[in-house]
């Protein structure tokens, strides 16, 4: 089941960047976004929601005027500029905190513990030993509560988020707390190279390349310094050579 989400910030750039964040999160619906208070008291009486992001300091009614206003209030993460709100914040029993600008980092420890809350909890990546590389290799990944089988011959890269990884597949995109050594090791080592301290590709997918990066699907992805070497010599031995 999706978590609703409402943003509430009187600084559309604010909400961008919330919004933007959210993208990345399959299990999260945002159902609505306030430029102030009063309106997202009007659409809490009408629209059920899970999550809210919430600036503190907004013109009229504050954010904490709003959440002290609420009979059955949702989930709250505040948002704010100004650290000195934050005791208000937590004595609200907000489930986080984020001073601005958030950043990526912050902001996936802040869902985390909206997860924990929730029993959505993203856990980490299972699998089974290292694939031998065969058509039905396969990995498991435990995302919310639920494990979703992905097809090794479906990922088309493999992104690094600090503690997290996002799995890109033909079809779909998977976020989960794990390391990318760990999917490293489970990958078959024909099919998949890495090519920077922040992504694994899928050999087959490379659609064009230079020394500096490749493209899979429209998608730029950088070469790192240190993975340059290796990545030339896996696909000198796939015929193919750097630009």
């Amino acid at each position: 089941m999706k978590l609703r989400v409402l943003i509430v910030d009187d600084e559309p750039h604010a909400i961008e960047v919330i919004e933007n964040y959210l993208a990345n999160f399959n299990n999260m619906e945002l159902v609505s976004k306030c430029n102030n208070a009063i309106q997202a008291f009007q659409l809490l009486q009408q629209k059920p929601v899970d999550l809210m992001f919430l600036d503190i300091k907004m013109p009229g009614m504050n954010g904490t005027d709003l959440l002290k206003s609420l009979k059955s209030p949702p989930k709250v993460i505040f948002t704010t500029a100004y650290s000195e709100y934050a005791l208000d914040g937590f004595e609200l029993n907000a489930v986080d905190y984020l001073l601005k600008p958030i950043s990526f980092d912050r902001f996936l420890r802040a869902i985390d513990k909206v997860y924990q809350l929730t029993e959505h909890k993203a856990t980490a990546v299972i699998g089974h030993e290292k694939p031998i590389g065969d058509t039905e290799a396969f990995l498991y990944l435990k995302v919310e509560r639920k494990t979703v089988k992905i097809n090794v011959n479906d990922i088309l890269w493999i992104e690094s988020l600090r503690d997290y990884v996002k799995v890109i597949t033909t079809d779909n995109a998977c976020i989960s707390k794990q390391k990318i050594s760990l999917l490293e090791e489970m990958l078959p080592e024909k099919k998949f190279v890495r090519i920077h301290r922040s992504f694994i590709v899928a050999l087959s997918r490379i659609n064009s390349f230079y020394s500096y990066s490749v493209e899979i699907n429209g998608h730029e992805l950088p070469v790192g310094r240190n993975y340059k070497q290796e990545m030339q010599k896996r696909l000198k031995g796939e015929n193919l050579h750097f630009m």
